[in-house]
């Protein structure tokens, strides 16, 4: 068997394994995810709540990219959807966007950096 197939196979046995639910994920949406951090001999679930500005999917290698901002700072994260250090991902609000990736809310600030919501769910 090439390393190909046997790398498709794995990832395809993998996703059968994983039944962590994924709600339906869009651009411009502000998510909250708990993600497990390790600190010494203790795991602990952190929140990270940001605006969901690209997305790449690629079946279990699916990723989210995630921006916030953290006093006064833009931070970015991207993070495997898939990935066992993701418990839970919550869908707070939905926003109206015309791009497929949101990288120009980088030059913005405060007030202008807010997207319109979206009225239907």
């Amino acid at each position: 068997m090439h390393s190909k197939q046997k790398s498709i196979k794995i990832l395809s046995h993998l996703k059968k394994q994983n039944t962590k639910k994924i709600p339906k994920l869009a651009i411009g949406d502000t998510v909250n995810l708990k993600v497990k951090i390790k600190e010494g001999n203790r795991v602990r679930l952190q929140a990270y709540e940001g605006t969901l500005i690209a997305q790449n999917k690629a079946g279990i290698s699916t990723t989210i990219t995630i921006r916030k901002t953290f006093q006064g700072v833009g931070v970015e994260r991207v993070f495997p959807v898939y990935s066992p250090q993701i418990t839970e991902i919550q869908v707070l609000r939905h926003a109206f966007v015309r791009r497929s990736k949101l990288y120009y809310l980088r030059n913005r600030r405060g007030k202008a950096a807010r997207l319109r919501m979206r009225l239907n769910g």
